[in-house]
């Protein structure tokens, strides 16, 4: 049994009402309407789009905004395309409620049958709060990685959301949920390390104005927040983004 385990479970008898009043009265948001794919016109008309894949949770599904474009996948395209100079030609693929598993067996297959330049996979909150075991965790993540190698020249992952610092929780289980996401968040990195993908920390602010309505999700400025910070990682050395990265075509 792992040291979390031991932490835990005296606090069981309070931290599971509290997770099953959390579950039956969030708010619960819809997806980001479709189109969930587009294009994201560059300086640069005439060079060939950077073909860009989000693979993963609620967040690639755009909870929190209404339209895909306002959302992590059409804003880091944005924000790319401002970057590079470069069409960027993005693809969201997501499930509310997914996690590795889910993402393994569902959503990966869908895609093996293209090529992609970047292929960013996002994903941890589902993992955290379903208390999948790290073996299970550091096994998907593993083949997740390789899958999305095996089609894309580079990979990237979001660190695991800190849920330590969601404020719609209530204390305690938010502190032993944020305990969580803390040790699978250093899984995740360590197995990117091993895989060759790159790991992105997570520059996102938990402010309100940041946050969509359930205080669970991004709002459009957190979305955009978060996306910029993914395209600073992933950009070339010097490059910065122009104030166009904020808006997006699709």
């Amino acid at each position: 049994m792992s040291r979390w385990w031991y932490l835990v479970a005296p606090a069981l008898p309070l931290l599971l009402p509290q997770a099953l009043w959390v579950k039956r009265t969030a708010l619960r948001l819809p997806d980001a309407s479709p189109p969930w794919q587009g294009l994201v016109p560059g300086q640069t008309p005439s060079t060939p789009p950077l073909r860009l894949l989000l693979l993963g949770e609620s967040t690639v599904s755009g909870v929190g905004v209404d339209r895909q474009a306002d959302a992590l996948a059409g804003q880091l395209a944005a924000q790319l395309a401002a970057i590079t100079g470069r069409p960027v030609q993005w693809q969201a693929l997501g499930r509310n409620g997914a996690d590795a598993q889910a993402c393994l067996q569902d959503l990966l297959p869908q895609v093996l049958d293209q090529r992609w330049d970047l292929a960013l996979l996002v994903l941890g909150v589902n993992d955290t709060t379903h208390l999948t075991s790290r073996r299970q965790w550091r096994t998907r993540l593993a083949c997740l990685l390789a899958g999305l190698s095996s089609r894309s020249v580079q990979v990237g992952v979001t660190a695991v959301p800190p849920l330590g610092r969601f404020t719609a929780l209530p204390q305690p289980l938010r502190g032993w949920f944020g305990l969580r996401s803390g040790l699978l968040d250093r899984d995740l990195r360590q197995v990117a390390a091993r895989q060759h993908a790159l790991y992105l920390p997570l520059d996102l602010s938990f402010e309100s104005a940041y946050l969509a309505r359930d205080g669970f999700h991004p709002s459009a400025a957190g979305y955009r927040e978060w996306a910029a910070g993914i395209a600073r990682q992933w950009a070339p050395p010097g490059a910065e983004p122009s104030p166009s990265s904020v808006e997006v075509g699709t």
